[in-house]
């Protein structure tokens, strides 16, 4: 079987590594970001009537600020970053799957004014007619070198999970600095824009069917199972 290396952002890396365990695949975890707190500067619950949570680590790092806005209803992309949300006293009227686009649709008449919490490397969103999009940003992934455990098993046939285009961009800087023959890495990755921010040349590139973990996991495991060799599929496929 063909290893599968998942460089995500702990905790979800060990949590992306403890599911692919489960599932019989020989899976290495190397966190290749630290997720680190930024310095916001808080609006009154009064300037907003909603919260836009695109990822669990915005709750974990907007700090004591956020304690204002228990109660709040918050808009939330996934199950663990509701968990997170409901931990903060925050109120989920509705988690959706399929990205932060996807939450759009979902937000209520009630709720003209949002506040979105996010990373510094964030997806542009246009809100929708008469919608405001208060942006702060909260946190920062802040890239790591790579490890040598990594680069050792970056010297053969290797799979890599990818969760985002600034995971996609920092594997490629790395395996170029570290001069990494790409054409024995295959990416499993979580949608088509995170397979575009790879570049060319690796072994294989496939999206998931869906942006979450279980599609990814499943993709993985038939890359994992399979020479990536005779995947013969490009940057766009999926």
């Amino acid at each position: 079987m063909i290893p599968l290396a998942v460089i995500r952002p702990q905790p979800g890396c060990d949590a992306t590594v403890a599911t692919a365990r489960a599932l019989g695949l020989d899976v290495h975890g190397f966190p290749l970001f630290a997720v680190e707190p930024v310095a916001w500067d808080p609006p009154a619950p009064d300037r907003f009537d909603a919260l836009l949570l695109g990822s669990a680590n915005a709750p974990r790092h907007a700090g004591p600020a956020l304690t204002d806005y228990a109660g709040k209803p918050a808009y939330t992309v996934g199950a663990i970053t509701a968990e997170v949300a409901c931990a903060a006293r925050l109120d989920v009227v509705a988690s959706g799957v399929g990205g932060i686009k996807a939450l759009l649709p979902l937000i209520r008449p009630e709720h003209r004014r949002l506040l979105r919490l996010s990373g510094r490397e964030r997806m542009v969103l246009t809100p929708p007619r008469g919608v405001s999009i208060l942006e702060r940003v909260v946190y920062a992934s802040e890239p790591l070198p790579m490890p040598s455990a990594l680069g050792q098993l970056l010297k053969g046939r290797v799979v890599v999970a990818l969760h985002s285009a600034e995971a996609a961009h920092h594997l490629a800087a790395l395996c170029d600095q570290h001069r990494v023959d790409r054409g024995l890495v295959a990416l499993a990755t979580i949608g088509p824009r995170v397979s575009r921010a790879a570049g060319h040349g690796w072994a294989a590139i496939r999206a998931a069917a869906a942006p979450n973990d279980t599609a990814l996991l499943a993709l993985a495991q038939d890359l994992c199972q399979t020479p990536a060799a005779e995947r013969n599929c490009g940057p766009d496929a999926g």
